[in-house]
């Protein structure tokens, strides 16, 4: 299905639709082309319901989307863990929808259809701030990562234990690697170095489009080899890691909503709803932060793009506030690891 299908409005706005296929052509990945096709398509429905054109709406009527956005119930209802209040978007996803609007106008600005941006945070300048001063439409609130306590850590581990190997090396690789969903679940088989104990994050498989080169642990590659063993029954082709043992598609490379589904399965069953497929990440880099890395040496590892993004690893660390405790926890890292790994040999 392609965009127009799925979004029609899109098909009703040339100009829309034009954005969006310069986007596509520049080479943008399919899951960015289509948040950002979500994002205007939702603002076009709202433009088209108040009878305004965007081509030339102002501030106050883009306003009137964000007020839209900020109201609509949320499909999960009371059952929604993350917001603050159980009605309207998160304010990460507010943003995520205005970047679309206000890339567009950007557009427009260049085009020669409009001279200004009604979002209020349009072309950045070097040394100055967007929209020279002016205040977004919708604050940012800047979070620090959730990450579990020990005694949830463990009601998790508890619950992975009796997983098949697949799994559990799965969440010891996206802990030990600080992997995230997509990194993980595309891994190959000739991405991994054993003589060396290290991995290759492809480039296109990263949020960043950077590749890296990380490490992972002895026993995490105990773990790796037991499963490549368990592989060599699906399939001794080299090729994508992890197989799915379904019988609809056995063998056929794993998705990432079936890991999706394999983490949210057991976060529930552990009584820890909040832990999802991006946690084992956060939990690992707030770790090295505590161990007293370099901010840099974070940054490399996580394959962050900007040192901005890291700094929240470190605040939620509390390093500048415990340096004389982090000295005494020089080995957490490895406990950790071992605790995932520690029923390889068993069950292997």
């Amino acid at each position: 299905m392609n965009i127009e299908e799925k979004w029609p409005v899109l098909g009703r706005h040339e100009r829309a639709a034009e954005w969006l296929t310069i986007w596509t052509n520049l080479g943008r990945a399919p899951r960015t082309i289509d948040a950002y096709a979500r994002g205007l398509a939702e603002y076009l429905l709202v433009c088209e319901r108040e009878g305004v054109d965007p081509l030339t709406a102002n501030r106050s009527q883009v306003a009137l989307f964000v007020r839209e956005l900020a109201t609509r119930p949320h499909r999960r209802g009371v059952n929604v863990v993350a917001l603050d209040s159980g009605v309207g978007l998160s304010n990460a996803t507010l943003q995520q929808r205005l970047v679309s609007v206000r890339l567009f106008y950007d557009f427009l600005i260049e085009e020669g259809v409009r001279d200004s941006n009604p979002v209020g945070r349009g072309r950045y300048t070097p040394g100055r701030h967007f929209g020279a001063g002016s205040r977004p439409l919708v604050a940012r609130m800047v979070k620090l990562p959730w990450i579990p306590s020990e005694a949830e850590w463990l009601q998790l581990l508890e619950v992975f234990r009796p997983e098949p190997i697949r799994n559990r090396l799965m969440l010891a690789l996206a802990y030990d690697s600080a992997l995230r969903r997509e990194e993980l679940c595309t891994l190959r088989t000739d991405d991994f170095d054993p003589a060396h104990r290290t991995l290759r994050v492809r480039a296109e498989t990263t949020k960043t489009r950077r590749e890296r080169v990380v490490p992972y642990s002895a026993s995490t590659g105990v773990l790796l080899a037991g499963y490549l063993d368990h592989r060599s029954t699906l399939s001794r082709a080299r090729g994508p890691l992890f197989l799915s043992e379904s019988r609809r598609n056995h063998g056929d490379p794993l998705t990432l909503w079936t890991w999706s589904k394999v983490v949210r399965r057991v976060a529930l069953a552990a009584g820890v709803p909040r832990f999802s497929t991006h946690t084992t990440r956060h939990l690992c880099l707030t770790d090295l932060a505590r161990m007293g890395w370099e901010l840099h040496a974070i940054a490399t590892f996580a394959g962050h793009q900007s040192t901005e993004t890291t700094l929240r690893y470190i605040h939620l660390s509390g390093r500048e506030l415990s340096a004389q405790l982090n000295r005494s926890m020089a080995h957490l890292h490895a406990q950790r690891v071992s605790m995932l790994t520690e029923i390889a040999e068993t069950q292997v």
